[in-house]
């Protein structure tokens, strides 16, 4: 653990991606699909990108600060919030300033810009709170744990580059998984990132998931994979929310890791309306509370089911299947 010989924030700051904005030849501009990045990994693909001529790629952000410490300390002063942006391959830093929110609220938001010409694979993305300190200036006072990775060239917002999905024997493999022998796959989120683990007793599952079968096989492919999706949002979501630090006048915390994120992105759709301190208080009440959980359930698979893009998947598997069905009369 680094000592510093000044004080520094004990809270946690947190950053997410809100959306990406990719520029062309002629200012032409695209919207990168949200499938092109994750909070749970905190990844950004912009392979994922419908065309491959941008050159420029604007990442909004915004950094969650804890305010009230800063506050209510008073060690700090002209407080700033900075997001960086580097990559070693090229020896590239990026800084954007973001800004506070309404009302001084912890939020700060901002935007910064990847010139695609300056990095040749993976840049990471921190924040850092900035302060004045015992007179010294710019004084990094915090900063995130972990960096968001913006990837140039992947089309899957993937840390590690490959899939979070493991395949095991439910019947042979640990004794936890033996009760679930009969389902085709569990979301485990024990561990500090949430695995997939696939029931290779499941026959033809694994070729289905891996696409490595027929044409019709992989249309199920695709509808599968969508509802696993689904399945993996509700259970982060159900995760972390029952895993909150509570404050002494009651008030829950959002969580500093992917947990955090997860509620930061699924709560508007479960809570329409309202900020997502005021939904984050709601849900938590209802959960702790002796009724409306139950009746928040619909909610949050249905929050659970635009983040996997399950009608858009259903649609194309629709289509798909009719293709077929005609090409097979033909």
């Amino acid at each position: 653990m680094r000592a510093y010989p000044y004080p520094r924030l004990t809270g946690a700051v947190t950053a997410r991606v809100t959306a990406v904005r990719l520029r062309g030849p002629g200012d032409a501009r695209e919207q990168l699909d949200t499938k092109g990045y994750s909070v749970v990994e905190e990844v950004v693909a912009l392979g994922r990108a419908e065309r491959d001529d941008w050159q420029t790629a604007r990442i909004a952000l915004t950094a969650t600060v804890p305010v009230r410490e800063i506050e209510t300390k008073g060690l700090w002063s002209d407080v700033a919030v900075v997001a960086v942006l580097t990559e070693g391959a090229t020896n590239t830093r990026t800084v954007a300033r973001l800004e506070p929110g309404a009302e001084g609220g912890r939020d700060w938001t901002g935007e910064i810009e990847l010139d695609r010409d300056s990095h040749l694979d993976r840049a990471s993305l921190a924040v850092h709170v900035v302060a004045t300190v015992e007179g010294m200036a710019g004084r990094i006072i915090a900063s995130t744990d972990r960096e968001w990775m913006i990837d140039v060239t992947s089309q899957a917002p993937l840390r590690e580059r490959q899939l979070d999905v493991s395949t095991v024997s439910f019947a042979r493999g640990a004794e936890w998984l033996r009760s679930f022998r009969d389902a085709p796959w569990i979301v485990d989120t024990s561990g500090r990132m949430p695995t997939v683990r696939l029931n290779s007793d499941f026959e033809g599952l694994v070729a289905l998931v891996e696409g490595q079968g027929s044409k019709a096989e992989n249309v199920v492919s695709e509808m599968l994979l969508a509802q696993m999706c689904a399945d993996v949002w509700t259970a982060v979501f159900h995760t972390a929310i029952g895993d909150l630090e509570i404050e002494d006048d009651g008030t829950p915390l959002f969580p500093p890791d992917w947990r955090g994120a997860v509620l930061r992105e699924m709560l508007p759709d479960v809570v329409p309306g309202r900020s997502v301190e005021d939904a984050l208080r709601e849900v938590h009440t209802r959960r702790t509370g002796e009724e409306g959980w139950t009746d928040l359930q619909p909610r949050i698979q249905y929050a659970a089911a635009r983040r996997a893009e399950i009608p858009k998947a259903l649609a194309a598997t629709v289509r798909d299947i009719e293709r077929l069905d005609q090409e097979t009369h033909a």
